[in-house]
């Protein structure tokens, strides 16, 4: 499989090769971040599930059932699942990371509208959007996506270009990114679940990037009009077109024309209304998301701590309360067994002599007829047994007299036998005198 996947890289590096020489030298040279983008140019939504012709390897890929995982991330922390192994130096802090996250989200869309390529806003990075068109403060992840004809394209002419970005800060700060497609984006099922990123847009000095994923219309016989990704999202071509273009953090993007139904259906209303989220509250005079101060985050953690210690006592009183009442039950059913027993143990006691003699006569009675009973059911029991015992004497007693004749056959012919042979061996003499 290893050698399978090399042989994947490397033709696609040579494909790479033969385009980059193809180009005109002016074309080689990456263009100002800066300059204004171009009008992009929408790739309309394509009605057939299969996949144009790439300048791809020829070899055929096989199905992502069995090609190991792509992408790889250091792990360790939940944060640090949110860096790329090759260029990962370290957590960065809360203000370093969201100026990371900036640049990195407007060079990729700067990027992509300078090369008229289409792209949108998803999942996390939408609901962003639909705050105040920026990024969620607290949220490590980027999420963009792109139609399967788009991500053909990607691989064809720009897998592991490296762009180069001038921040828009006082101080501007060159940054370099690598758009990386991965070689399993080219299957659209799922497989074992390890390519469900289908490309990665890579800050190559700290390792915190975009995923990019397909969206695919996977069975467009039995579902038309259906996109899917590898990671299970599905949405319809109304969903998703005709496209809305807006802004999001200064730079022209697009998000899904159906944006409200997708973000409800993903994380349902309390995500468009929620206004004190992960150590933030929503500001709607300056409508941002402010991180809360450290006396905040106290006051937050004592209120928590305080709603955990009443609800705990909440549920202890609810336990002791059931506790409680099922001992109550408890006892009402002893009591009522207890008056039961009394009732009877009165009613006993208030039969006269003579009722006493009756119930005594009866009680005996009642233990003749059953005694009775039993005994008519055990002589029942034993005439049967005797009757099936004669059955069986007589037919063992025929089958021995059957026997016993057969055999006695059997002798008469063997001594038939030996007459006549004894008959043939004679000679004929003289008769008889009388």
């Amino acid at each position: 499989m290893r050698s399978f996947l090399s042989a994947i890289l490397l033709s696609a590096f040579l494909y790479f090769l033969i385009d980059v020489a193809a180009l005109p030298a002016g074309e080689l040279q990456k263009r100002d971040a800066s300059e204004a983008p171009q009008p992009a140019k929408r790739l309309e939504p394509r009605s057939s599930g299969r996949r144009k012709k790439s300048g791809r390897p020829k070899k055929p890929v096989k199905k992502d059932d069995g090609l190991p995982k792509y992408f790889h991330e250091p792990g360790g922390s939940e944060l640090g699942n949110h860096y790329d192994s090759r260029f990962e130096h370290g957590i960065q802090d809360y203000d370093d990371r969201k100026s990371t996250q900036l640049n990195m989200l407007r060079a990729y869309l700067t990027f992509f509208n300078e090369n008229r390529l289409e792209t949108w806003l998803a999942h996390g990075t939408l609901l962003g959007w639909w705050w105040n068109g920026k990024m969620l403060p607290w949220d490590w992840d980027i999420d963009t996506q792109v139609s399967d004809s788009t991500l053909n394209y990607l691989g064809e002419h720009y897998n592991q270009t490296h762009y180069d970005y001038m921040s828009k800060d006082e101080n501007p700060v060159k940054h370099t990114y690598l758009l990386d497609i991965n070689p399993a984006s080219v299957e659209r099922e799922r497989g074992n679940g390890l390519n469900i990123i289908d490309a990665r847009w890579i800050d190559v000095h700290n390792g915190l990037y975009i995923d990019i994923t397909g969206l695919s219309e996977t069975h467009p016989q039995d579902q038309p009009g259906v996109w899917v990704c590898k990671n299970y999202h599905r949405y319809h071509t109304t969903d998703l077109y005709p496209m809305r273009e807006t802004l999001y953090e200064g730079v022209v993007s697009k998000v899904p024309y159906a944006y409200d139904r997708i973000l409800t259906q993903e994380y349902g209303d309390k995500a468009l209304v929620l206004t004190d989220y992960e150590g933030h509250r929503w500001d709607p005079i300056v409508k941002d998301w402010i991180q809360k101060n450290e006396e905040e985050l106290a006051e937050e953690k004592k209120e928590k701590e305080e709603r955990k210690r009443e609800k705990e006592e909440e549920k202890k009183r609810e336990e002791a309360r059931k506790k409680e009442e099922s001992q109550r039950e408890k006892e009402k059913a002893e009591a009522e067994v207890k008056a039961s027993q009394e009732r009877q143990r009165a009613k006993e006691e208030a039969m006269t002599a003579e009722e006493k003699e009756k119930q005594k006569v009866e009680n005996e009675k009642w233990w003749d007829g059953k005694l009775k009973e039993l005994k008519e059911k055990n002589a029942k029991k034993a005439e049967a047994k005797r009757i099936e015992k004669e059955k069986m004497d007589k037919k063992a007693e025929v089958a021995r007299l059957k026997n016993q004749q057969q055999m006695m056959k059997g002798a008469n012919r063997e001594k038939e036998k030996r007459g006549d042979n004894d008959d043939a061996g004679q000679q004929p003499g003289p008769a008889p005198v009388p």
